[in-house]
């Protein structure tokens, strides 16, 4: 894994909490389950069916039948259960799922998410991020901070299709930790050594900086 896919992904384990239910949607936040700490009790949530998921197998103890969402293998914490997917999605639309860790292409300054499309390439469906984003409690999106050619993935206006209006409530980049409140989007944290300045150069969408991280800079 990148280092700055790394701190995303660890920067992302602090969200989570002992004795959560979580969803981890597909690509990097999959990545997040072999970054628990081993001495938390919780339960990952996959919603194809199955409560209970532990880290990727190791070579060689791979199940082709024990997969996540995106079709990879993965293992089963002693307790897991597993159900069809109505089952599945009642429990996430039921509000029964804690945080729901999903991964994004763009992120607008209103806390809209695209996460599911881009036009003109095949897709087989919209999957269960729409569900995710409307019934989780509490949604973090995890990505990049701009796109391969050096542009912002954080929009004025998401200019992907949406997959929910008004949803996010935090966004984890390998450069900035955000906020969505009543005030508008905040930035509340930097990665590393990133400085507020390089931040506002690579995002196009407006923000303004918590106080206290004003007071530590």
């Amino acid at each position: 894994m990148k280092d700055a896919r790394l701190a995303i992904v660890k920067r992302a384990v602090q969200e989570i909490e002992n004795g959560m239910n979580v969803n981890l949607g597909i690509g990097m936040p999959t990545l997040v389950a072999n970054e628990i700490p081993a001495d938390f009790n919780v339960l990952l949530q996959s919603e194809n069916g199955l409560l209970g998921i532990g880290p990727y197998p190791t070579a060689g103890e791979e199940d082709p039948d024990l997969i996540n969402a995106g079709k990879e293998t993965i293992t089963a914490v002693p307790g897991a259960s597993f159900f069809d997917s109505a089952e599945s999605f009642a429990m996430i639309r039921g509000g029964h799922i804690d945080l729901a860790i999903l991964g994004g292409m763009e992120v607008s300054e209103q806390g809209d998410l695209a996460n599911w499309m881009i036009p003109g390439k095949m897709v087989k469906g919209m999957g269960g991020a729409m569900d995710l984003v409307n019934g989780a409690k509490r949604v973090v999106v995890i990505m990049e901070h701009v796109n391969k050619h050096g542009e912002s993935k954080i929009k004025k206006e998401c200019i992907l299709p949406l997959t929910g209006r008004r949803v996010v409530n935090r966004l984890i980049t390998d450069m900035a930790v955000f906020d969505f409140t009543a005030e508008g989007m905040v930035l509340i944290e930097t990665q590393g050594n990133i400085t507020i300045e390089e931040v506002r150069e690579k995002t196009e969408a407006y923000f303004t900086i918590a106080p206290e991280l004003v007071a530590a800079n």
